[in-house]
């Protein structure tokens, strides 16, 4: 069957896409060890190899998988499928996001332990020898081997399934590089050597984790919007049977079922009004600025308001196939294939992990022919492991991340997604939605008010939680309000007060044709205009002169379009568009090599914002949106949106300075380390060393 992705389809028949219940995600699978590009990669060849599975889309920040399979498919095949090629894997419920892996505890016990053994390392260092070195030694064995099991479990995790499955990922060095240093330490103190590597394994566990907890403090900021959309959808409906009202499930919804909605309520699926006449805010879904009126007969959406009521409706489209549900579903598919985009880190680690094996492996090969000592040559290899220093790489991309998101912070931007500065930085496309993001309705005072009536409206507006009242009353900041009595606001009705006795509203006039102000027996219609959001002409010009190409998107009309985009000098306007002919838009700019930042604030907005290159959403955005988007404008600022461009490409210059500066410290670390000459002492410093130089350099540049 054919499904309307968007109210609009309606009047376009012609543009409806065809459904295929098989694209429904039917199982999700958490999955806890995965954590780069080449393990999406991984996990959804694997899955689309096996015979039951249509589709597998990986979501990176919720560790999860959405599959789906033919009808009755069983997932056992699949956790066995997943494990053979070294990821774990379990069903989850739907309801939302597995928790991530806290790494704090870890850092705490590593920290705790690195300092003790630095300690008792300086004495061994400053020249402590025979029976006090052996003491020493014995003491920090007893701290490190214990904590090491335990702070680098992480690691040990990720490394065993990717080994067990022959694959290598980053953390199989870290894990052999902790295991021999510990083990080979151990040995040392037991054979009564001079050297212990016990500081340098802490260290290196350290570091690391501290890497590790920085990229998980960006990602738990971080949600799926598509998960968020479940939030315009009630979890109960009154349904009318034999003529009685009952509460249900929304789950237990059916085509034909007839459902009861109040003024002010939120229409749960998709139906038609059975009789009279229906006044609806359907500005969530489609953008469109003014409410509409629907007959007897036309359709209602998921997600739509209606403003006057109570109303039958009848159910027609249920489940999977409303109108917020195919929403998420664009949503979902866009969120996946963002979390295709490979990082800085990811192309780093794809390098730097065969490399490091193939090093230390020659370095142990090369001295043990050369000198057939086995114990020299394992600690010509440990020290190859831990010197060549993964630690500079685990901090590259974490430690200026969370210095740039600091000090956007600081600016008024919420960045929410580990990847967003390096995508952002690239960005050389900016597609702007119009109604809630450039503009906003203002009510209009009318000239023929008395002063008392002024008083009253301005009192009236300010009780008021709507956004139209409350733009009202920042507008008549020159007018002293009245003393107003038994204040109260319903949806879809507007706010009621007494004005000493008589009674005043300011709500949605006769089918919501236009908004009207009423003080006993007076009453006033009030026009509403489309007005310029403070910032939206400076953005916009701002973006211009740094070469950026602007775009305007909305589900307005195109005579609105047109008005709004002159005055911002925007050359690129698209108007009457759905939502998925806005991801087509994206795409289309994204095919012919644009990077494309989109910014957008409402649940039309939704699944564009998703499939961008990047994106951010207003204050004022809908849930949906403000998840969906990598950055949050905290302040309202639309100006602070070149400031994130200005910022993520300092980030970026950052992250490739601290790469490259992790290489020249490789460069000249591995040659000593293989020719033998790395002691304990000589890694711990070089480590250490590396690991400021990059924390530190993240700092510089980083000013709003």
């Amino acid at each position: 069957m054919s499904v309307a992705v968007c109210p609009a389809c309606v009047a376009a028949p012609d543009a409806e896409q065809q459904y295929d219940p098989g694209s429904i995600p039917t199982h999700h699978l958490v999955l806890p060890t995965i954590h780069c590009a080449a393990c999406i990669r991984t996990v959804e060849n694997t899955l689309a190899s096996l015979p039951d599975i249509r589709s597998a889309r990986v979501n990176l920040t919720q560790k999860r998988v959405a599959i789906s399979a033919t009808a009755g498919a069983d997932p056992s095949p699949w956790i066995d499928a997943l494990a053979k090629v070294g990821f774990e894997a379990h069903e989850i419920d739907d309801q939302g996001p597995p928790a991530g892996d806290d790494y704090i505890l870890h850092l705490g016990v590593a920290g705790f332990a690195m300092m003790n053994v630095m300690l008792l390392s300086v004495a061994v260092w400053s020249g402590a020898e025979g029976v006090t070195r052996e003491f020493l030694h014995w003491i920090s064995a007893a701290i490190a081997l214990p904590a090491a099991a335990f702070c680098a479990q992480p690691f040990f995790r990720s490394a065993w399934p990717a080994l067990k499955a022959r694959r290598l990922n980053m953390d199989v060095p870290i894990s052999l590089a902790i295991i021999l240093a510990c083990g080979m330490s151990l040995y040392e103190v037991v054979q009564g050597g001079q050297h212990a590597w016990f500081d340098a394994a802490l260290s290196l566990t350290f570091f690391l984790l501290a890497g590790r907890v920085l990229d998980q403090r960006l990602r738990r900021a971080a949600r799926s919007a598509a998960d968020n959309l479940s939030a315009l959808e009630p979890s109960r409906v009154t349904c009318v049977e034999d003529g009685v009202r009952r509460s249900r499930p929304i789950a237990e919804v059916r085509q034909g079922d007839a459902l009861w909605i109040a003024a002010g309520g939120r229409v749960p699926v998709d139906c038609t009004l059975c009789k009279s006449t229906a006044a609806v805010d359907r500005s969530a879904i489609t953008g469109e600025s003014d409410p509409i009126t629907c007959a007897a007969g036309q359709p209602l959406y998921a997600g739509d308001i209606l403003l006057n009521g109570p109303h039958t409706l009848s159910a027609t489209r249920v489940g999977e196939d409303t109108t917020l549900r195919r929403i998420a579903q664009l949503v979902a598919t866009a969120e996946a294939a963002r979390g295709k985009f490979r990082s800085l880190a990811d192309q780093a680690a794809a390098v730097y992990t065969p490399a490091v094996h193939i090093i230390s492996a020659a370095a142990f090969l090369g001295w043990l022919i050369a000198t057939g000592d086995i114990r020299m040559s394992l600690n010509v290899a440990i020290a190859t492991l831990i010197i060549t220093c993964p630690c500079a790489l685990g901090l590259a991309v974490p430690a200026v991340s969370v210095a740039a998101t600091s000090l956007l912070y600081r600016s008024g931007l919420l960045v929410k997604s580990d990847t967003a500065l390096e995508r952002l930085a690239k960005v050389d496309t900016v597609v702007f939605d119009k109604t809630g993001t450039l503009t906003e309705r203002r009510l209009k005072v009318p000239a023929d008010m008395t002063e008392a009536h002024r008083q009253v409206l301005r009192a009236i507006a300010e009780a008021s939680q709507h956004p139209l009242c409350r733009g009202l009353a920042k507008t008549m900041t020159d007018v002293t309000p009245a003393h107003l009595e038994a204040i109260s606001e319903s949806t879809g009705e507007g706010v009621r007060a007494l004005w000493g006795d008589t009674e005043v509203q300011l709500g949605r006039g006769s089918l919501a044709k236009a908004t009207v102000f009423q003080v006993g027996d007076v009453t006033y219609e009030m026009a509403s205009e489309e007005q310029m959001l403070p910032g939206a002409e400076a953005s916009v010009a701002e973006l211009k002169a740094r070469g950026m190409d602007v775009w305007m998107v909305t589900g307005d009309s195109g005579e609105n379009a047109d008005r709004i985009a002159g005055l911002l000098d925007i050359k690129e306007v698209r108007a009457n568009l759905r939502p998925e002919e806005k991801i087509d838009l994206v795409k289309s700019l994204q095919s012919n090599g644009a990077t494309v930042l989109m910014v957008g604030d409402g649940l039309n907005d939704t699944a564009a914002l998703a499939a961008a290159d990047a994106s951010i959403a207003p204050s004022s955005a809908l849930d949906a949106s403000r998840n969906a988007a990598d950055i949050n404008i905290v302040s309202g600022d639309l100006t602070k949106i070149a400031t994130a461009l200005r910022i993520s490409r300092a980030a970026r210059s950052r992250m490739l300075e601290n790469f490259a500066a992790a290489g020249i410290y490789n460069a000249i670390a591995v040659p000593i380390a293989v020719a033998g000459f790395a002691t304990p002492l000589a890694a711990a410093i070089a480590m250490s060393a590396s690991s400021i130089t990059v924390v530190l350099n993240s700092q510089r540049g980083m000013r709003a």
